[in-house]
């Protein structure tokens, strides 16, 4: 057996397709079955059932996934301590996340780190959790940054570090001056145009219904007007006087301008937790140990947007619901 035929193995077991695993280490799919049917003919057994275009694990799959795991690890992490004794050479973190909370933490963490003097070299991958996860599993990423709960259980064998929390606030075009709105009923009917027209971003199945439930519940006469994919999408529509949107307070952190004409108002929806997603090898390692703590630091530290109080119609909604 090949380190080569191992990650490819890994890559196939974790991603239970061909087509998932060839994108995910950039290899062609003859190549990468090839590959597979080579470390199977050396090992006289089958590691693989084919059915339906998926990779089921036989026996033997499960007994080498268990081996496969601690033998790349362990290459893994040889590879990231020896790069700390060659001569000028530079570390290199790579980060992949989603795009507001790389926005808000990655630099003050640069900072916290030594800034330039630091020898530290960053690489930035602005994804969803689902990408970020197969970046991780195909060592094209150290560090991912995802909400809690947005992939998987099953899928992750990363250790998960709190980074911070951030609430959901209530996103909407400042001149409805929602602040001033006593209730539903006395609405004029432009603001109730415009307070009824809700902007969703789609995360996942778990998150879209809650966010569903939420709109329900406040603005019951409400209407989907958009689905984005991501939350700078659903703020630029906020800012058009299109909509209205619920969204964590981190997806308008503060660049000149990001806020012109949008209000964020406080909400009763709770928060979302961020978790950077990191193989055990890598909390081991200085330079990668190092930048998730000047994470989690940045993460205490943040400075969040101005959050208005939470307007009349919320607080009525959730005195209802108690």
């Amino acid at each position: 057996m090949t380190l080569h035929q191992l990650r490819i193995f890994l890559a196939v077991a974790q991603a239970t397709t061909l087509t998932r695993a060839s994108k995910q280490l950039g290899l062609a799919q003859p190549s990468l079955s090839k590959q597979l049917a080579t470390l199977e003919d050396s090992i006289g057994t089958q590691l693989f059932e084919r059915a339906h275009k998926r990779m089921v694990l036989t026996d033997a799959g499960r007994l080498l996934l268990h081996h496969a795991q601690g033998v790349i690890s362990g290459v893994d992490e040889a590879e990231a301590g020896l790069r700390e004794f060659a001569n000028g050479r530079r570390a290199i973190v790579r980060v992949a996340g989603i795009n507001s909370v790389i926005k808000a933490l990655v630099p003050d963490a640069l900072r916290r780190c030594g800034g330039p003097a630091s020898g530290i070299e960053i690489d930035i991958h602005e994804a969803a959790p689902g990408e970020v996860v197969e970046m991780l599993y195909a060592r094209q990423a150290h560090i991912g940054l995802v909400a809690a709960g947005s992939v998987a259980q099953a899928s992750i064998g990363f250790r998960q570090v709190p980074v911070v929390d951030d609430p959901y606030v209530f996103a909407v075009p400042r001149a409805i001056n929602l602040g001033e709105l006593k209730s539903l009923d006395d609405m004029p009917h432009d603001v109730a145009r415009v307070l009824n027209n809700c902007i969703q971003f789609h995360f996942g199945t778990q998150y879209t219904l809650r966010v569903q439930q939420w709109y329900q519940r406040i603005l019951p006469k409400h209407r989907l007007v958009a689905h984005c994919r991501t939350y700078e999408v659903a703020l630029g529509l906020v800012r058009s006087g299109f909509g209205v949107s619920l969204v964590p307070a981190l997806t308008a952190f503060l660049i000149e301008g990001s806020l012109e004409g949008i209000e964020l108002f406080a909400t009763d929806h709770g928060h979302r937790s961020t978790v950077a997603l990191v193989a055990d090898q890598y909390l081991r390692i200085a330079p990668y140990r190092g930048f998730v703590e000047a994470l989690q630091a940045a993460g205490q530290n943040v400075a969040l947007p101005p959050i208005s109080p939470m307007p009349q119609i919320i607080k009525d909604a959730s005195k209802r619901t108690v």
